[in-house]
Parts: structure tokens; sequence; C-alpha cells
């Protein structure tokens, strides 16, 4: 399963339900956000900065991805960057494939 980063920032209102919850609950939440859609959390971490939470988790594909990055964002209470992970044999994968490319010329 293709494994993602998700940074998180929580607007005021979501700093504030932070705040009434507690952070092991909106982990819980958000594990329970992830498996909804066939998927797993691996880590789940706040963080003080530019983001407030970093998960790195597994979902089945991009379509999951981005019903969570919708639904995230459609809730108004946090904003996430989803960055696709590779492993090291991926990118061995990848350094391997041949490509056709034409530099831009100066």
């Amino acid at each position: 399963m293709p494994r993602y980063l998700w940074q998180v920032r929580y607007s005021a209102e979501g700093a504030q339900g932070l705040l009434a919850q507690g952070g092991t609950a909106r982990r819980d939440a958000i594990a329970a956000m992830v498996e909804s859609v066939g998927g797993r959390v691996e880590s789940c971490y706040y963080a003080f900065g530019v983001d407030d939470l970093v998960v790195i988790g597994e979902v089945p594909d991009e379509v999951a991805a981005a019903a969570l990055s919708i639904r995230t964002a459609a809730s108004g209470a946090a904003v996430s960057r989803t960055t696709p992970l590779l492993t090291p044999e991926q990118i061995d994968e990848a350094a391997k494939r041949g490509v056709e490319y034409q530099p831009p010329q100066r």
C-alpha cells in the first residue's frame, strides 16, 4: 500500500477542539478516519512550529489519500499537506527506469 506523510496545521477552531478532547482522542479519531478508507496509521506526532501534527500512514491509493484531504479541508478545523513517500527500493527502481528527457536549452 502506498505510504504518505500528512503535515497538519490546526485552525483556531481545530486547536480549541484539541484542547477540549486531548491529543490521544484526536489521534484515535485520525486513525479511525484513515482506517475508514482501508488504511492504517503508522505514527502520529504532535509538533510546534509550522505544523501542529505529523502523521505517517498507508492508504490503498491516491483516491483514498485525496478523500482524506478533502474531508480534512471541508471540516475547517485543519489544513493538511499530503506527501507520497517512497522506499529506498522504489527509488532504486525509479533510477533504473528509462526516461526520455530533453533539458531546457539556453
